[in-house]
């Protein structure tokens, strides 16, 4: 019912940036929260970044002032700006919506979109 493609990975060099998108389709009424995860090899999958549908955003530790959440409401689409890029940010980034399906019913679902790579490596 609902497609999340997600797009910009790729490999980098230390210092570098990469700007992923997640554009979210199919029977969407509406998106509350978006949030971008990533999982590294041997590692649980962790929160990197989420926003609410109000613009408030929500980052973990490890990324604070190196990568911004944002999203396009028109395009129900989820950005991650990712700046001064780490070795250790190396994973597959996800990313991940909340979705009210219809107007009849306040019941909501999460999706996930198909995982894309980042690797920084020099």
């Amino acid at each position: 019912q609902v497609q999340l493609v997600e797009s910009g990975g790729g490999l980098v060099q230390p210092g570098g940036s990469l700007r992923l998108s997640c554009a979210a389709s199919g029977s969407i009424f509406s998106i509350n929260a978006m949030g971008w995860y990533r999982q590294a090899p041997g590692k649980e999958r962790e929160l990197v970044a989420g926003i609410t549908s109000g613009g408030s955003t929500n980052y973990a530790d490890a990324v604070k002032g190196r990568f911004t959440i944002s999203r396009d409401n028109a395009k129900n689409t989820v950005y991650l700006q990712m700046n001064i890029l780490k070795p250790e940010d190396t994973a597959v980034y996800y990313c991940n919506c909340n979705v009210r399906l219809s107007v009849w019913s306040a019941r909501t679902s999460d999706y996930w979109g198909q995982g894309t790579q980042v690797t920084v490596s020099s």
